[in-house]
């Protein structure tokens, strides 16, 4: 299974957390790591060959730093141009039928803040329901997000473990303790 992993973080370089996760992707096999804000500075996308990157591999995971309830700008932007209308959704727009999509993100925020009558007052999975919805219109397959959370005080020991986790979770969901079917 060939798996695309698309970073989006405005300073990759300064992120702990986000960095060492695409790093730990980049060891592995039939992994290609896509870094947004490196390929597209200028933030003019290249919808062409985005969608042939896309259509070249079977799993897609998002991976980005969690704020303001949502994604980075530039994710935003490159969903608006490539899933276009006749291509990934519509009536002759199936060319991501199948395919699985996993969200990847960190948070500034321990977990405990991510639950009823937590400092959000919403779970992380209903926080990002506008992923899920984007996946059902364009037919993936919604794998379980996988998230590290509380970023400012994640140790190195735990980071380690978390990369580790996150490969495990990315590439084989099956039998990662994050996976839940039905999701």
């Amino acid at each position: 299974m060939k798996t695309l992993v698309i970073v989006t973080h405005p300073n990759l370089s300064a992120s702990r957390v986000n960095r060492r996760l695409a790093e730990e992707m980049e060891k592995q096999a039939h992994v290609t790591v896509h870094r947004l804000y490196d390929v597209y500075s200028d933030e003019q996308i290249d919808v062409a060959a985005e969608q042939k990157l896309l259509e070249a591999h079977d799993r897609i995971i998002l991976q980005f730093p969690f704020y303001w309830y949502s994604s980075p700008p530039l994710l935003k932007k490159w969903l608006d141009a490539v899933l276009t209308y006749g291509w990934a959704y519509g009536s002759e727009g199936d060319k991501l039928h199948g395919k699985d999509l996993l969200i990847a993100i960190s948070t500034g925020g321990p977990e405990k803040a991510y639950a009823p009558g937590g400092y959000n007052h919403y779970t992380l999975p209903e926080l990002l329901r506008p992923f899920q919805a984007t996946s059902n219109l364009i037919g993936t397959h919604y794998l379980t997000p996988y998230s590290v959370n509380g970023v400012h005080q994640v140790t190195d020991e735990q980071l380690d473990l978390s990369a580790k986790a996150y490969v495990t979770n990315a590439l084989d969901p099956e039998n990662s303790p994050h996976f839940k079917a039905g999701h």
